[in-house]
């Protein structure tokens, strides 16, 4: 790809002017677009420089320029070629944070697969559903984690494990072999930019988690927030924490840093927020990307004994900021916080620049290149100041294909106005009339905590598994440090009786049947559940239940006498 193809506008890296940008922003997507030749070999070619330093908790380091990327990668895919895996079959990738992830991600890339991001806290039910659901051809894990496949072994042809110390996994091929045997030199094939590029995961409201397929063209559209947003340049290193499963972690750690050209910083490790604190002096972080339950805890631990001088940026993204947090980071950095909102349907849609001046309680303004307003029922704009539904008029390159073979969920999930067809990304919402977006809620009970998105129907169908439960309903309930957590209400079958004990043991149990971020934080007993005249549950009245109980323990003691 030529360099005038590389970047989505002429706009500079330190975007000055975003009303102009915006006048004169005219997309420029390509007509194909492989994300490993046309960024990761393109710089590698053209110019050379740092694009991973990974460090563990162990203290090991490993760095990687992005020539040394180009070879790994290149010998990934060759190796799915030669294992028969073709363009347009999906690869489960489930590696946590290390250096691995990026050669299978980049390397499915190159070759057209489509890889599958998934964290390692899934189950072998989150698997198997994954898996069948997906028709997935290869999957890539560690050793470890290999017997979480045992019911899919038979469906899935190509299954690599990175051994490590512990030895191998039956039934998988050693990933270090596999790569050793790949040939530097693999050509990558052409993609289209409508070709399916990437797969997420994420929970809805009911059933099953929902299959978002994205095409090239959003591997290409997703640099504009790492050029607007997170402000990123050659020269830049960028520690976003999000886990490898996360949409975020695509647009942040991979294809919106090395579309750039800046190195990414990827730490194994717990989290303990004076060791965030050292890792961000030590590697000379200048652009710090995390969430808000994160920068709650390491804005207090020590701030002013760490040198803290390059990082110039920090961002945060995925769930509300606690404005006290962010005014106690700026006081401690002398660098604001700014947020941005998305959908893993759209990625980043709201940002808040470094070249505007934020609003307090604002989502920020639209990115360049997207036309967002809040719309009525009737995929009418609403004028200013009006609650609606927030929502992304359509064809936009950011937008997903649809959910994988479902085609009634992904019509569902737009309307037609006047003006075209809308996505309605599920956010309620409101615009002043200076085009400054303020959210207003959701409209529907996904609940999301700490960043992670948690359909209400996959903690409840794990309760119900549990013989002492008769009924349930799992909601938002609000948290002054993880924005909010899962509260389940529980209706018990007849002879049992509620308490402390209990409810353990069924937060136990849903932390065996579901991934464990997924367990009620909180549980309540009831007699009965709140009911429509048809016998459906109403969650929302349970939600507003926990939202007055908020906000009442918020009123100070005086105000209550």
């Amino acid at each position: 790809m030529a360099p005038s193809q590389m970047a989505p506008t002429r706009m500079a890296p330190n975007m000055t002017d975003y009303a102009e940008t915006v006048r004169t922003f005219r997309w420029q997507v390509p007509e194909t677009f492989n994300f490993g030749a046309d960024v990761v070999d393109h710089f590698a070619r053209t110019a050379d420089g740092p694009a991973l330093i990974w460090a563990n908790a162990a203290g090991e380091e490993r760095r990687f320029s992005f020539s040394d990327m180009a070879r790994l990668t290149s010998r990934f895919a060759s190796a799915l070629a030669a294992r028969g895996i073709r363009k347009g079959d999906r690869v489960l990738v489930m590696l946590p944070r290390i250096p691995e992830w990026q050669v299978a991600m980049v390397g499915c890339l190159k070759l057209g697969a489509v890889p599958i991001p998934s964290i390692e806290m899934l189950t072998p039910k989150d698997i198997e559903y994954r898996v069948r659901h997906a028709g997935v051809r290869a999957v890539v894990a560690r050793a470890e984690h290999a017997p979480k496949f045992a019911n899919v072994m038979g469906e899935v042809p190509v299954r690599l494990a990175l051994t490590g110390p512990l030895g191998g996994a039956p039934g998988f091929e050693p990933l270090e072999e596999a790569l050793a045997s790949g040939d530097e030199a693999f050509v990558p094939v052409t993609v289209r930019a409508d070709d399916p590029a990437v797969l997420y995961y994420t929970s809805g409201s009911t059933g099953q988690p929902k299959g978002v397929l994205h095409a090239s063209r959003g591997l290409y559209a997703w640099r504009g927030s790492a050029v607007c947003w997170l402000d990123l340049r050659p020269g830049d290193t960028i520690w976003c924490t999000a886990d490898t499963g996360w949409s975020k972690a695509g647009t942040s750690i991979l294809f919106g840093p090395w579309s750039c050209g800046a190195a990414s910083f990827f730490y194994d490790g717990p989290f303990d927020p004076k060791e965030r604190l050292r890792l961000l002096e030590r590697y000379g972080i200048t652009v710090y990307c995390a969430p808000g339950t994160e920068l709650f805890r390491v804005v207090d631990a020590g701030v002013a004994e760490h040198d803290l001088s390059r990082l110039r940026h920090t961002v945060s993204s995925g769930e509300t900021l606690n404005p006290a947090v962010a005014a106690r980071w700026q006081t401690a950095t002398g660098v604001p916080i700014l947020e941005a909102y998305g959908q893993t349907e759209t990625l980043m849609t709201l940002l808040n620049y470094p070249c505007v001046a934020p609003r307090e309680g604002s989502m920020g303004k639209p990115l360049p290149g997207l036309d967002l307003a809040v719309i009525d029922g009737a995929g009418n704009r609403l004028p200013p100041d009006v609650e609606g539904d927030i929502a992304l008029l359509t064809p936009n390159p950011q937008m997903m294909l649809g959910y994988l073979d479902e085609p009634e969920r992904t019509a569902s999930a737009h309307v037609e106005g006047p003006e075209g067809r809308w996505f309605v990304t599920g956010d309620l919402g409101m615009v002043d009339a200076d085009g400054y977006f303020y959210h207003r809620g959701r409209n529907d009970d996904v609940i999301n905590s700490a960043g992670y998105r948690i359909g209400p129907s996959e903690v409840e169908n794990a309760l119900l598994d549990h013989p002492a439960v008769q009924e349930c309903a799992a909601v938002a309930a609000p948290h002054p440090e993880r924005g909010e957590i899962v509260k389940a209400f529980v209706v018990l079958r007849a002879g049992l009786t509620g308490d402390d004990a209990l409810a353990s043991a069924l937060q136990d149990h849903v932390k065996r049947v579901t991934a464990p971020y997924k367990y009620p934080r909180a549980i309540e007993f009831l007699g009965e559940l709140p009911k429509t005249m048809t016998g459906k549950v109403q969650r929302k009245v349970l939600r507003d239940l926990e939202k007055a109980r908020a906000a009442e323990r918020m009123v100070p003691d005086v105000a209550r006498a």
